[in-house]
């Protein structure tokens, strides 16, 4: 439980369905607010009269999320840490702790079905029906042991109807606006965080074109992403956007809009769901990053963790580090990090 409406309205459905419920919070790091968090879950757990308590996984999250996203943007990549933290701390270290303390799976506010596939034998990892709010492409590193064990008791719902239910049972955090930035960076300011975390400060280096040729001086790979075109400050004839990264070498690649599509990717640390692997090719549809438009195309693995990816057209600013995630209609194939 966040303190937020969704995971408060979670756990009233599953009460009122009649499962033996406990709260829990996260602490997962200093936050200016996070004694208000802690009060808006507690008041929630209190007004549904089931247990609640706060589990200190401090550490592991400055292990498996915050060191790994300061060790991607390093490396030139753009990463989405909720994708990490759903695989390693939501589903990994906290479904661990409730396992421990006796319970049977856990379940959280995320908006996304899972169903169980008699013919396969498999868990199924579906779209929530609120397509503004699905969030199954966050989910996609999920795998059988995970999904039994999870409940996502919004997956049939619209945000609407869940504001709803939460006014008409009295919870105080039904008007509460929701998060949109990422949770340990809630200014959006993250290269003054990893600046912060690091206690370094960012290299300048060179930006170049695709020939070669020097453009000018950037302030540090760190600050800059595939696709970008402000904060650049290079005069040009046409508009300059980031074509690519190479910390390797500390430059930053400039070109044209033309240049920012490509038709294939690759992607590493795979995971597949509803089957094993895919054998030959598979026609899908893909995302790139969680707003993007769903485009058709075909994979093919190349091995066990190596996934390629050929869209039928090609699709704008495809970047290291973000995930691509795979569906068949509603359902999620898998997906993996861009390489």
């Amino acid at each position: 439980m966040s303190g937020g409406v969704d995971s408060s309205v979670a756990a009233y459905l599953l009460k009122i369905g009649g499962f033996d419920c406990s709260g829990a919070m996260m602490k997962l790091f200093e936050a200016e607010d996070e004694i208000g968090f802690a009060v808006d879950a507690r008041a929630a757990a209190e007004l549904l009269e089931i247990p609640f308590c706060v589990l200190d996984h401090k550490e592991d999250f400055a292990k498996e999320v915050l060191d790994s996203f300061v060790s991607a943007y390093r490396c030139g990549e753009t990463p989405n840490p909720c994708v990490y933290c759903n695989r390693r701390i939501k589903f990994g270290v906290f479904l661990e702790s409730a396992l421990g303390l006796g319970m049977d799976c856990i379940a959280t506010g995320h908006y996304a079905r899972i169903e169980y596939d008699f013919g396969s034998g498999r868990w199924m990892l579906k779209k929530g029906i609120d397509e503004t709010r699905d969030q199954s492409y966050f989910l996609y590193t999920l795998g059988q042991n995970q999904l039994s064990r999870a409940l996502f008791p919004l997956g049939e719902l619209k945000k609407t109807e869940v504001r709803e239910i939460a006014l008409e049972q009295g919870l105080h955090n039904a008007s509460k606006s929701d998060s949109q930035d990422i949770c340990f960076i809630p200014d959006g300011k993250y290269t003054k965080f990893i600046e912060k975390y690091t206690g370094e400060k960012p290299m300048p280096g060179r930006f170049v074109d695709f020939r070669g040729n020097d453009l000018g001086e950037h302030k540090g790979v760190i600050h800059y992403t595939v696709g970008q075109r402000k904060g650049i400050g290079i005069p040009a004839e046409e508009p300059l956007y980031v074509q690519k990264i190479m910390p390797e070498s500390n430059t930053v690649v400039l070109g044209g809009h033309g240049e920012l599509f490509s038709k294939t990717l690759i992607a590493r640390d795979i995971n597949l769901i509803p089957i094993e692997r895919v054998d030959n090719s598979l026609r899908v549809t893909a995302k790139i990053r969680y707003r993007h438009k769903e485009q058709l195309g075909t994979i093919r693995q190349l091995d066990d963790d190596t996934i390629q990816v050929e869209f039928d057209e090609p699709q704008r600013a495809v970047t290291r580090g973000q995930a691509v995630v795979f569906y068949d209609g509603d359902v999620v194939i898998g997906g993996g990090t861009i390489a």
